[in-house]
């Protein structure tokens, strides 16, 4: 029973920082997009703060949508093989972002990321996605069957 209590867990530990990385990736790419823009701090006017809160969510639930399957792979595998340090899931989420430019690449729609630029925001924007993700989520990844199943110690002997 508590062995099922702890996938549980796990699963909405993973379930939470998927939905932080989410929200970071989408956070990075809309500041992107502003600063390309040529806003800055100091132009920064309520309108463009408030339309962050809704932006910043919206935008997440694209992201989250759009990195789903390949953030599944990467998230067993990473569970499989207990890597627990931040520079697998950075360079995981810009797997990711990879994975989802080539799918949109050869998906034949209007929607082609092709300027170099926005390529390598939303590469970027993966990056970021998986540093939080390690902070919420993959600091733990594989504590829940290694912990388990790791190997015992004899203890010292007798002679």
């Amino acid at each position: 029973m508590t062995r099922r209590v702890g996938y549980l867990v796990r699963f909405a530990v993973i379930l939470f920082g998927y939905a932080v990385a989410s929200l970071a990736a989408s956070a990075f790419l809309n500041i992107l997009f502003l600063a390309s823009l040529g806003y800055t701090p100091e132009h920064a006017q309520p309108t463009a703060t408030a339309s962050l809160y809704f932006s910043i969510p919206f935008v997440a639930l694209f992201v989250a949508y759009f990195a789903l399957m390949p953030a599944c792979v990467v998230i067993l595998v990473a569970e499989i093989l207990g890597r627990r340090d931040w520079l697998f899931y950075a360079l995981a989420g810009a797997v990711i972002a990879a994975v989802f430019l080539g799918l949109v690449e050869h998906s034949g729609d209007a929607f082609a990321v092709a300027d170099t630029s926005a390529i390598m925001a939303v590469i970027g924007g993966g990056m970021v996605g998986g540093i939080f993700y390690w902070l919420s989520a993959g600091r733990w990844a594989g504590s829940w069957w290694k912990d388990e199943n790791a190997p015992t110690s004899p203890g010292p002997s007798g002679s």
